[in-house]
């Protein structure tokens, strides 16, 4: 009987960072596709489900350079225009009512910041809740209405509105 005697077996080669990350280039670029494809797919209208205010003629994209003047004269809408101002100048912010370490603010937390007191800044919010309710019915609160949102557009746009009430009702 022959015994065969084989040569022991290299290590495998190691591999430095940019061969690791050719090899797993083709397999992240899949994985990358399929979720661009699935959020295109979650985020698609679905026809026939809650109808969405076209806002994009009334409120523009970009943010003004200069605030316009308070056309209000009324407390409670002057109070809701302040807010939308204090919005477009230092920025929107969704899940929570200020930034941690910013000046960003949801509405509400603009509607606080820019109110004498907390009464006020309530009442400012009781208007703005109805103005979006008169759209989007099934909007329970401010917050939850604010984190649906996708742009400070209808969030600029309801806070208009909800001036406008207020000068209405001489609140």
């Amino acid at each position: 009987m022959t015994t065969t005697i084989h040569a022991p077996a290299s290590p495998p080669p190691v591999l430095d960072l940019d061969a690791r990350l050719a090899l797993l280039g083709p397999e992240m670029d899949a994985r990358l596709n399929e979720a661009a494809l699935a959020f295109a797919i979650n985020t698609a209208h679905i026809a026939g489900a809650d109808p969405v205010p076209d806002i994009a003629d009334v409120v523009p994209l970009t943010p003004t350079l200069a605030p316009a003047a308070n056309p209000y004269d009324t407390p409670l809408a002057a109070l809701l225009h302040r807010a939308r101002v204090h919005i477009e100048t230092h920025g929107w912010l969704q899940g929570g009512l200020r930034e941690d370490h910013g000046t960003r603010r949801c509405p509400m937390g603009a509607l606080r910041i820019e109110a004498i007191d907390r009464r006020d800044a309530d009442d400012a919010c009781v208007l703005l809740l109805e103005a979006i309710q008169a759209d989007f019915p099934t909007a329970e609160t401010i917050p939850s209405w604010n984190d649906a949102q996708t742009s400070p557009a209808p969030v600029l746009l309801y806070l208009d509105r909800a001036a406008q009430l207020a000068h209405t009702r001489s609140l």
